[in-house]
């Protein structure tokens, strides 16, 4: 049915939807745009255009370079599409030449241009950031909102990366530009909803990093800042996967042997990550940074697994799901001694997750049983992990929903078999025994309580005079 392009007049209706307010929000699928960078002008911007540094020579091209940057500092505003066009265009013409100069130029770092440099990549990305379009912004439902002046942003942050890269870049000297402040502001922009964004300042943090030993420890400290209010204040903050793989780089380098201040990380901030709602969001990146640590330092595995098994998510299959696969990647470095500290608390937990009636978390706990390693490692010490298992994983074959489910525990009873027969047989005869001991318990409850309503019929009809005293 055509629709007319005439107004209608009939009053809008809001429905009310009866389920959840993110089926609304799924529904209009449009990417919005917005931006904190206004600008209230009464006339329009006017940059006066400068000749191409490859069109002047080589002696006056540091010059122009620095006018250059100056005029980049000229910030435009993007939510008006018709203001200014010439000179948006003028300025991402100008920001690409730059780009293009700091990439193959030699002798144009001066003294003078760092922080020219510096200040016009500030007026640039530093901003306060846009509030989200909905105040229950679901980073894994709703479509982020995207920065509205990336055309000139994303070449500013092109060209520090390219700054920041080039042979004649010395520390020395930008250490007085690129400070804490600096550092600082850098990380707040790491809640941008824009992913763009963050994967440019990811880059840019690690190359600040690798660069300047003296902010190395005030970077580690400012991320456990985020990390800490994101947990226990906020549960909300847009680049914590971000901020987890520079970790996860930053952690690899770790001397050995390993600082305090890096194992209380790993234990105060790292591990309680696990406990957010949106863990789904960076837990990849999350289980790399600790599968470094493991690997830098065996014996942090006991606290990590413990604090693992502390915050085992008790009503989230699909949180349980994702903690089985990180304890996997654990297992799959662990040493054998380390093993042995904590076979006990955590195959007690692989029992309850066999027996989950939610088949993926089942699933997922009985594929160990897959993995040649954790293989060796049950093997070695079946006397003490089969008891644990055994119950379980006998009554799940008899009684489980899912057929795949049974398969999978046939296969890993026969494997318990094989390992020690002796310790199975005694076992099954020991379940088959208590589970005749408990029917017994059972019938003879039944027939006590039968008993007892017998007895309350008959004082009940007493008491009535139907049956005399």
């Amino acid at each position: 049915m055509a629709m007319s392009s005439a107004p209608t007049t009939s009053p809008s209706v809001d429905k009310v939807d009866g389920f959840s307010r993110k089926s609304v929000r799924k529904a209009k699928q449009k990417r919005s745009q917005s931006s904190s960078q206004f600008r209230s002008q009464g006339k329009p911007i006017e940059l006066t255009p400068l000749p191409l540094l490859k069109d002047v020579p080589g002696v006056e091209q540091p010059e122009l370079f620095l006018k250059k940057l100056q005029q980049c500092c000229t910030v435009f505003d993007f939510m008006d599409t018709l203001s200014d066009l010439k000179m948006k265009e003028y300025k991402r013409s100008t920001l690409n030449e730059l780009v293009d100069y700091v990439t193959v130029s030699r002798g144009y770092l001066t003294e003078q241009a760092y922080p020219e440099v510096v200040k016009m990549v500030s007026q640039n990305i530093f901003r306060t950031l846009p509030p989200s379009d909905s105040n229950e912004f679901d980073p894994e439902e709703d479509e982020p909102t995207l920065e509205a002046s990336w055309p000139h942003l994303q070449l500013v942050y092109e060209f520090f990366i390219r700054f920041l890269e080039s042979q004649e870049f010395q520390p020395s000297i930008a250490k007085k530009y690129i400070d804490q402040k600096f550092v600082l502001q850098l990380l707040e922009l790491f809640d941008s909803e824009d992913p763009r964004e963050r994967d440019y300042l990811k880059t840019v943090l690690h190359r600040i990093y690798g660069k300047f030993l003296g902010l190395r420890a005030f970077i580690r400290k400012q991320i456990n800042n985020i990390f800490l209010r994101f947990v226990y204040e906020t549960e909300h903050f847009n680049g914590v996967a971000e901020l987890l793989e520079i970790l996860g780089s930053i952690i690899n380098g770790f001397a050995l042997p390993l600082k305090a201040e890096h194992k209380q990380f790993l234990v105060k901030v790292l591990i309680p990550l696990h406990t957010v709602r949106s863990l789904s969001l960076f837990h990849a990146q999350l289980a790399y940074c600790i599968v470094q640590f493991l690997e830098k330092d065996p014996t942090l595995t006991e606290p990590v697994i413990r604090g693992l098994l502390k915050f085992w998510p008790k009503t989230c299959s699909q949180k349980e799901v994702m903690f089985l696969g990180e304890l996997e990647e654990i297992l799959d470095v662990i040493e054998p001694t380390q093993f042995v500290k904590i076979q006990e608390p955590l195959f007690k937990q692989i029992s309850r997750c066999v027996s989950s009636p939610h088949f993926q978390v089942a699933e997922r706990a009985l594929y160990y049983w897959n993995n040649e390693y954790i293989m060796s490692l049950i093997e070695e010490n079946s006397s003490v992990i089969l008891p644990i298992m055994f119950s379980s994983l006998y009554r799940i074959s008899k009684e489980h929903w899912n057929p795949a489910i049974v398969a999978l525990v046939y296969n890993v009873l026969k494997a318990f078999m094989e390992m020690n027969s002796t310790l199975f047989d005694e076992l099954t005869a020991t379940y088959k025994s208590d589970r005749q001991r408990e029917k017994k318990k059972e019938k003879e409850r039944e027939e006590l309580w039968k008993k007892l309503e017998d007895l309350e019929l008959k004082r009940g009809l007493r008491s009535d005079g139907i049956i005399p005293t």
